[in-house]
């Protein structure tokens, strides 16, 4: 039973009686999906070969007062039958013991197994319980990325009946690989080429190179700084200054995923039913960093989770990632409102009558934004109001949420040409895992822009100019004090991009510059 990304385990329990007309009758909280799955695994075990209990049947899920979803009690089902007939009973002595594994599984008609969602929990509940799993096998190979847990794949009932009779055992999950056979080719491939920085999977975003994007120095700064500490940021500037680029090219480089990283956001996509581009690579789990990137008219369950089911939203989705909200002012208020939580505190929590979902929610946010609805500012006061106006679709705690802030602006055709291209991702990416390499080395695994205020008096200590400098900034731009923190985040970053162990008053200048957008104190 998934409750957000944690799995529970349901017994089911199956009673034949000869009383009462030779029917199953499934009790225990059912959904609709379960309830029709009587008529799947009766279809199943007859293709299967196998013969119907003809007793009236009843099927319990315990735990009785918790509500059970989806198809993947079929398999667990149909098992649950064909042990009370007598028909999976054990043949030889060395047959494993029923109490050993949890099984899980989506059956056809014709008796073949169908993948589930929720694969790697099971897995990481089958190995607190000590026990192995049963899944179907196309789950096999990501359920087996859990270490610690033995994994079966079965291909259809018949595999799994054979099994627990002694007779035989299906596929074990190594064998599972030729499914992703593809996936390893092309991953090889590119490696092969050296483009590891495209191996980053863009919803809607085709990769760029920073080489590829001629001027914008100071966008590319704040990108490598997002990138190193894991920072909010905001773009601001005309239609078709290249925001949408910049971002393209940040996912090229960002910081493999630690495997604690990776475990979850497998975790997470294994959950949602989304599908990773995933493979061992030499004994490691190798998966890029989520780019999700939303259209602004979707909804705010679509952004944050819930719905009936409270499934997750696109930033549970985008955890240890990024997500991407461009045109930032058109996302509806509510949106953006709803966003808060989950940025500040790295989660989102859906209450139901039931009780409540947690989902992670660690994503960066980079948004990017025209100055005006019309694409463009007109200068003169006119253009400052409509800037205004524009800008004030976004409300202030948005703003003091986003750590960097930055203004884009847009290069002359005189400069297109004859500028040479400059900042290539793959040496940005290297700058970026060594500043996440000193930070690992200081705080552990929280990046730089998660440092709770207690670890931020510890690991960013200014010196006397720095701290001089923050003081008389704090007061002239009149910033928040979650703002004082994030600016010594940011600042933090710098240093560490530079391979200095203290905050000097030049990491701090850099950083309170990016506290300001279009002209306005942000935060």
């Amino acid at each position: 039973m998934l409750r957000g990304i944690d799995a529970l385990a349901c017994e089911v329990e199956v009673h034949l009686s000869e009383h009462g007309l030779p029917q199953i009758c499934v009790v225990g909280l059912p959904d609709a999906a379960i309830r029709e799955s009587v008529e799947r695994v009766r279809r199943a075990i007859e293709a299967s070969g196998f013969e119907l209990p003809r007793h009236h049947v009843v099927v319990n899920l315990a735990p009785a007062g918790t509500r059970k979803e989806g198809p993947v009690y079929d398999l667990p089902i149909a098992m649950g039958l064909l042990f009370a007939g007598g028909t999976a009973d054990p043949k030889r002595v060395e047959a494993p013991a029923q109490a050993d594994w949890l099984i899980a599984g989506e059956l056809a008609l014709d008796g073949r197994l169908r993948p589930i969602r929720g694969a790697v929990s099971a897995a990481l509940l089958a190995r607190a319980h000590g026990r192995g799993v049963i899944v179907p096998v196309e789950n096999a190979l990501e359920a087996s990325l859990v270490p610690g847990v033995r994994v079966i794949g079965a291909r259809t009932l018949t595999e799994v009946v054979a099994f627990f009779r002694g007779e035989g055992e299906p596929g074990r999950a190594g064998e599972a690989v030729e499914v992703f056979e593809d996936v390893v080719t092309q991953r090889d491939a590119a490696r092969d080429a050296d483009r590891d920085w495209s191996d980053a999977p863009a919803v809607g975003l085709s990769p760029v190179d920073f080489r590829d994007i001629k001027g914008q120095a100071v966008a590319k700064r704040a990108m490598l700084i997002a990138a190193a500490g894991g920072h909010n940021a905001l773009l601001l500037g005309p239609a078709g200054c290249g925001k949408t680029m910049l971002v393209r090219a940040l996912a090229g480089i960002l910081p493999p995923l630690q495997a604690e990283e990776a475990l979850e956001v497998l975790r997470i996509g294994s959950c949602a039913g989304v599908e990773c581009r995933t493979i061992p690579l030499r004994g490691k789990l190798d998966l890029p960093r989520p780019i999700r990137a939303p259209h602004h008219g979707a909804s705010a369950t679509a952004i944050v989770g819930g719905g009936p089911s409270g499934r997750p939203g696109e930033i549970t989705l985008a955890h240890h990632g990024v997500l991407f909200l461009d045109e930032l002012p058109e996302f509806r208020r509510d949106v953006l409102e709803a966003l808060r939580e989950p940025l500040e505190g790295g989660e989102v929590s859906i209450a139901r009558a039931s009780g409540s979902i947690r989902w992670p929610a660690m994503a960066m946010l980079v948004a990017a934004m025209n100055p005006t609805a019309r694409g463009d500012r007109d200068s003169g006061a006119r253009g400052a109001r409509a800037m205004a106006d524009y800008l004030g679709r976004v409300s202030g705690p948005i703003l003091d949420r986003i750590d960097l802030h930055v203004e884009v602006r847009r290069v002359s055709a005189r400069d297109l040409a004859r500028l040479k291209p400059s900042g290539e991702s793959a040496a940005m990416r290297d700058q970026v895992i060594a500043a996440r390499g000193r930070a690992l080395c200081r705080q552990g695994s929280t990046p730089n822009a998660r440092l709770a205020t207690s670890v931020l008096d510890r690991h960013c200590k200014l010196d006397g100019a720095g701290g001089e400098l923050l003081t008389s900034g704090l007061d002239d731009l009149g910033l928040s004090a979650r703002a004082y923190d994030k600016i010594r985040r940011v600042a933090r970053t710098i240093a560490d991009l530079a391979g200095e162990s203290d905050i000097n008053a030049s990491s701090v200048a850099e950083a309170i510059q990016y506290r300001t957008l279009g002209g306005r104190t942000g935060g």
